[in-house]
Parts: structure tokens; C-alpha cells; sequence
């Protein structure tokens, strides 16, 4: 950190909509805050963001800009035209946020995707501010797709990302991993579940927005499914349901800081598959049962992510379509029953120190060698 320090006075992040455009941020602005170098961070104005940072904001000095927002919309919708505005809006509010004095503006602004980090970076494009933004998925995203023409560098999880119109460098680091994750404790994660140690501790998650289907298909499954493990379920915002209650049954909205406890206390994991997850649940080898977000209603990013674990023999996968009792049942018993082989595979997985890699590149970029 000695030669960032030399070189970076001020650091602007940006990226949201869901944790997983937020989470990856953190190791890498705590660096960054531990270096003694200012950070900023432009997100919207909903209060996800900023709560994700927590206190890094109320305690360690990183300054928080909510701007306007306008969702990226795949289909035809009046709304889109409302968003326009917000989006020129936003624009607006991060090129005013991203000026000041040029001693005081960000070198270097990091981007971590979502519609929330389009406005930003093409206002950052316009202050002549490089551009550093990270692709967790096997192909970008709408946000970071529109951003191509404006970035330094990109920076992906997988090998072989195609970003066709990139005028940057493309660079594979992986994701950085929190701290709290890498060190989570299965006795302090028993602990807070209240549970024992007597059977497999089966977590489910759909992320933090939650995922429906996950949701009705672990409920109508749960008496089958209390008979061989303590479910844990992380339902997503506002979808717990208080009239479901079982002995060995816990349900949260979402976990933040003792994520990385609970996560030590599962034996086996039920998620979607977003990238984020995937590399966390091979670095820390659980093993995984993924149901995809069908293409149907998405881009299709998750099919392709579960697909490549698949084919990397770190997860099971079950189609959506597919969702039955009977066949979610006999994919975990297939975990537990096949546990070794799963955790054989997973052991394989080498994800690498994405932190210092990312790091640099914010070095460099913030001496513009371009």
C-alpha cells in the first residue's frame, strides 16, 4: 500500500441496485480508508448503499452522495421515458459531485455495475476522471455494457469475458473477498442461529432482494426438509413470513455482518446464482445447490454462471422449472450423500488475492498512463 499511498490522494467508488453491486467495494475501500486515502462514494438515493457501507460513513470518514436513479429496462415501458430524465438528472448531480478544484476531485473512479452506476461514470467520463468498473458475471451487464467506450480497465471474475467495444485493458482479478467472510467462526455462527451442531445446517439464499421461487419452493419443502437438516433462510427484503415457524427454522431478511459466521455454519448452501455467491461459496468450499433466475425473466447472466460451475464440478444445479419438493429434496440429499466429492472439487478452486491486483490497477489508472 506504500506506493498507492504515493500516488492516490482521493478515490471515488460507485456501483448498486442490489448488494451484489455494492459488497465487492468494501475490502477494497477498507484498503483504501486504511492508507489514508479519501474516499467517496456515489450511489442512490434509496439508502441501500449507504446502509451496506454502515460505518464507514457514520465512523471512518467515507462521504456518501445519494444522485437520481432511472432503471435500465430490457423492455418497452413508459417509465422508461420518466427514467430518461433521471438519468440526465443524475448525470448532472455526479459531474457537479466529481468537480471542485482539481487538487480535491477523485483520481480514479472505481465502478461496480447496476443502473445506479451508469449516470456516474459517463458523468466521470465527461471530467476526463479514468474509469475502473468490475464484471462479476461471464458477460457484462446493461450498466457496464453502455460503459465500455468509457473505461480504463475492466476487471472480471471469470476467463474469457467478451466486452466487444472496450477501449480499455480487460483484466481477470476475481472478486475481492471480505475479511469478515474469509475469518467467519461456525461455533459464533451456531451461536447466533441459536442451533446445535446435531445435523447439516442447510442456508438458503436468493440475495438481497430475495427470490420468490426460492422462497414458496424451501416453505411448501420445509417438513421434508426439517427431518435431515436446521434450514436457515434469508428470505430478502420484507418477504419473511412470521405465520412459517419450526422448531430448527430460522428466517432473516438478509445478514450483514455476522454473514460470514453463518456462512461457516452451513454445511451445504441452496442459492441463486449470482456471481458474487458462486465465488464465495467455492473459496470457502460449501457445497451448492444453484437454481438459477430463469433467461426467461433475466439476461441470462445467472444460467451462464450456474452453467460454468457446473462444468467446473463446484455446483449442482436445478432449473427453476424443475423446482418440485421431491426433486429439491434429492439434489441436497445428493449433496450430503456426495459430500466429499462436491468438497474434492471445491478444494481445486484457487480464487486467487483479487485486492492487491484491483488495487494497482486504481494506481495506475490514477496516473492516467493511457
Amino acid at each position: 500500500m506504500a506506493s498507492l499511498e504515493l500516488k492516490l490522494r482521493h478515490v471515488a467508488f460507485t456501483g448498486g441496485g442490489t448488494a451484489g453491486h455494492v459488497v465487492p467495494n468494501l475490502p477494497i475501500i477498507d484498503a483504501l480508508l486504511e492508507a489514508k486515502i479519501k474516499v467517496t462514494y456515489l450511489g442512490s438515493r434509496s439508502g441501500l448503499e449507504s446502509g451496506l457501507l454502515g460505518e464507514r460513513i457514520t465512523k471512518r470518514g467515507v462521504q456518501y452522495h445519494g444522485v437520481a436513479t432511472g432503471k435500465l429496462r430490457r423492455y418497452f415501458s413508459f417509465e422508461n421515458l420518466r427514467d430518461v430524465g433521471r438519468v440526465l438528472q443524475a448525470i448532472w448531480q455526479a459531474y457537479a459531485l466529481l468537480g471542485g478544484p482539481k487538487s480535491e476531485r477523485p483520481e480514479v473512479l472505481f465502478s461496480k455495475g447496476g443502473y445506479v452506476s451508469l449516470p456516474v461514470v459517463w458523468a466521470a467520463w465527461l471530467r476526463k476522471i479514468p474509469v475502473v468498473a468490475h464484471e462479476s458475471d461471464q458477460s457484462p451487464g446493461l450498466a457496464n455494457r453502455l460503459a465500455l467506450r468509457c473505461l480504463h480497465t475492466l476487471c472480471t471474475n471469470f476467463p474469457n469475458v467478451s466486452a466487444p467495444g472496450l477501449r480499455g485493458a480487460l483484466v481477470q482479478t476475481g472478486t475481492p473477498l471480505r475479511q469478515a467472510l474469509l475469518n467467519g467462526d461456525k461455533a459464533r455462527g451456531l451461536a447466533f442461529l441459536d442451533l446445535p451442531a446435531d445435523r447439516p445446517l442447510l442456508l438458503v439464499t436468493g440475495g438481497s432482494l430475495g427470490a420468490e421461487a426460492l422462497n414458496t419452493a424451501v416453505r411448501a419443502a420445509l417438513p421434508r426438509l426439517l427431518e435431515r437438516f436446521y434450514v436457515v433462510h434469508l428470505c430478502g427484503s420484507g418477504k419473511c413470513d412470521l405465520d412459517v415457524a419450526f422448531p430448527g427454522y430460522r428466517q432473516f431478511e438478509y445478514l450483514n455482518e455476522p454473514w460470514g459466521d453463518v456462512l461457516a455454519a452451513a454445511d451445504l448452501v441452496l442459492s441463486r446464482a449470482g456471481a458474487n455467491s458462486l465465488v464465495e461459496l467455492a473459496a470457502l468450499g460449501k457445497p451448492n445447490l444453484l437454481v438459477p433466475l430463469p433467461a426467461a425473466v433475466s439476461r441470462g447472466d445467472q444460467v451462464e454462471n450456474a452453467q460454468y460451475a457446473a462444468d467446473q464440478g463446484f455446483s449442482l444445479v436445478l432449473a427453476e422449472e424443475a423446482l418440485t419438493t421431491q426433486a429439491l429434496v434429492a439434489a441436497l440429499q445428493r449433496l450430503v450423500d456426495e459430500r466429499q466429492v462436491w468438497q474434492a472439487a471445491l478444494a481445486a478452486f484457487a480464487p486467487g488475492d483479487a485486492l492487491p491486483q484491483i488495487l494497482q490497477l486504481l494506481g495506475v489508472a490514477g496516473g492516467k498512463p493511457c
